[in-house]
């Protein structure tokens, strides 16, 4: 009989700091239905600051489902209303890539220049 090792599960992380020219989140680990509230209150408190620009560093998530996608398309037309200060940074993960080609939100976001 054959043993099938767990995939191993990389816990989401929330690092939020304030620069001189804009606000940073940097992201790692796996999101799902699990951390988008804690994503959403953070980028909310971001929001009711007076940071120019905002940016969701995407660049060490490792991880994205559905609830993650519907997350980024709402922070995207939030920050449509509140003066587009939001920015992503392109993601390194392949598996993350491919989730916002599939889906097409990837064209809908607003990402960094590189």
């Amino acid at each position: 009989m054959e043993k099938h090792r767990a995939l191993a599960h990389t816990p989401f992380t929330i690092h939020s700091e304030r620069g001189v020219a804009e606000h940073r989140i940097h992201l790692a680990g796996e999101m799902d239905l699990a951390v988008t509230d804690q994503l959403d209150r953070e980028v909310q408190k971001v929001e009711a600051t007076d940071a120019a620009k905002i940016v969701i560093d995407l660049g060490d998530l490792e991880f994205l489902d559905a609830s993650g996608v519907a997350l980024l398309f709402d922070l995207e037309c939030r920050s449509r209303c509140n003066g587009r200060r939001l920015r992503l940074k392109e993601p390194s993960s392949e598996q993350v890539r491919r989730v916002l080609a599939v889906t097409g939100i990837g064209e809908k976001l607003s990402f960094e220049a590189a």
